[in-house]
């Protein structure tokens, strides 16, 4: 029982990191919703064997992206979602969200790995975490970080 509480206030404290790698990489709100019921079941499923070698933040991201990136590979239904209603929001509210929205669609038109990175290093992750997670070294995460940032700002410029 002690696990369990420990398992569900470690998932609490760290559910937006759930949230954003869902939301860099799936665009529906029901598959939103199975992948974040998955990632818990597969974290639930592995807290055993976290050993507190990293921080459960970083170990967290692994099983989501982990999750995410099964998901991803396996054969989708398309339903379109048409005649949907449209939000009343303030102008400011509006151009923040289209900014934001802006900044999703560039990081979702990148790589997996790439996508990976940025979405860590957009969390607060440093390169060498980030390194651990990805698998890459340091120095690879540095140079593809550079370059991942320069091509989001051509993106965003409309270049």
């Amino acid at each position: 029982m002690a696990k369990e509480k420990e398992f569900t206030a470690l998932i609490e404290q760290n559910r937006g990191i759930i949230f954003k790698v869902i939301r860099l990489y799936v665009r529906h709100d029901e598959d939103e919703r199975d992948l974040f019921q998955e990632i818990i079941f597969q974290a639930w499923r592995s807290f055993p064997n976290f050993k507190g070698e990293s921080k459960f933040s970083t170990w967290l991201y692994r099983v989501a992206l982990n999750t995410v990136l099964t998901f991803k590979r396996r054969p989708q239904l398309v339903i379109p979602h048409e005649n949907l209603a449209e939000l009343e929001v303030s102008q400011g509210e509006k151009n923040q969200h289209e900014e934001t929205e802006a900044l999703y669609m560039a990081i979702r038109e990148l790589n997996e790995i790439d996508r990976m990175i940025i979405s860590l290093h957009l969390d607060g992750y440093e390169n060498e975490e980030i390194a651990d997670i990805s698998g890459l070294t340091k120095n690879n995460v540095a140079v593809k970080l550079h370059r991942i940032k320069e091509s989001i700002t051509k993106k965003l410029k409309g270049n």
